[in-house]
């Protein structure tokens, strides 16, 4: 079966999905924005879906979904319908996370892409900077505190402009990023306790860091809503994180776009200036 070119961007209305589309929109690229809420309508849930999503399309960027499993059925179908190329959006080191529980979602969508007949590219992201304006991270920080399980060791938090930008290039680039795994990082790691304070200047409000054990920090979450299962995955990440073994730095970035990654301190003052932790 052939193609006419088309980019699917799954997840297209989430973090790093509407930002690609945007980009692959304005280099020109044919775009095929696929989520529950978009009209191609993808739900790792319903795989009736699949296929319509899938029909014509020649690069797939693809999200995991939270559970593992589907994305094995997903490129078996991707493979049937003529696609060409998957680019896979992973985690940090997902391959020394050792025993963790945490990420097999994404370790199962790496086996299955890793292992498909077709030309692939995983990228690695390490924590997006934007976890602070966008995510779990923001409301404790408008309420004047963040609390977690993360201490001494250093993360090197990657602005998501960078990694849609990484991502924007490799599905625009065919053949040159073939079976590369990029460990995507900032310039430079920080721990938790100082990236609030870089926030806690640029914002102008006195902001603090509290750590916490994961157990509590799963309570948290559950207190907010979240699943047990969720809460205690989430917890997860940072007992992982502890281990130190995905707190360095790499020069991926630079080797897919050939510049230097923005600094914590652009996306500081940029999400600051918007005032993104204003009460």
């Amino acid at each position: 079966m052939t193609n006419n070119g088309i980019t699917l961007v799954l997840g297209a209305s989430g973090k790093t999905g509407r930002r690609i589309a945007a980009r692959l929109r304005l280099r020109g690229a044919p775009v095929r924005a696929a989520s529950r809420s978009s009209p191609t309508r993808f739900d790792w849930s319903d795989p009736g879906g699949w296929d319509a999503a899938l029909r014509g399309i020649a690069v797939a960027y693809v999200v995991a979904p939270s559970v593992p499993g589907p994305v094995h059925e997903f490129v078996a179908r991707a493979e049937s319908a003529g696609v060409q190329r998957l680019v896979l959006l992973s985690g940090r080191g997902a391959d020394t996370w050792g025993d963790s529980t945490f990420g097999l979602d994404m370790r199962s969508a790496e086996d299955a892409v890793r292992r498909s007949a077709l030309e692939w590219t995983v990228l690695r992201p390490s924590n997006f900077a934007q976890n602070f304006d966008e995510d779990l991270f923001h409301a404790p920080l408008v309420a004047g505190e963040l609390a977690l399980p993360a201490g001494t060791v250093p993360e090197p938090f990657i602005d998501i402009e960078d990694v849609a930008d990484a991502a924007a290039a490799v599905l625009t680039e065919p053949g040159r990023h073939a079976g590369r795994v990029y460990e995507l990082t900032g310039p430079r790691a920080l721990t938790f306790g100082e990236a609030v304070e870089l926030i806690s200047r640029s914002s102008g409000r006195p902001l603090t860091y509290r750590q916490i054990s994961p157990d509590e920090y799963a309570g948290t979450l559950v207190d907010q809503g979240f699943g047990e299962d969720d809460a205690h995955h989430v917890a997860e990440m940072f007992v992982m994180m502890e281990r130190g073994l995905i707190a360095a730095t790499t020069d991926d970035l630079a080797s897919v776009l050939g510049r230097a990654p923005r600094t914590f301190e652009e996306y500081v003052v940029r999400a600051a200036a918007a005032g993104a932790w204003r009460r």
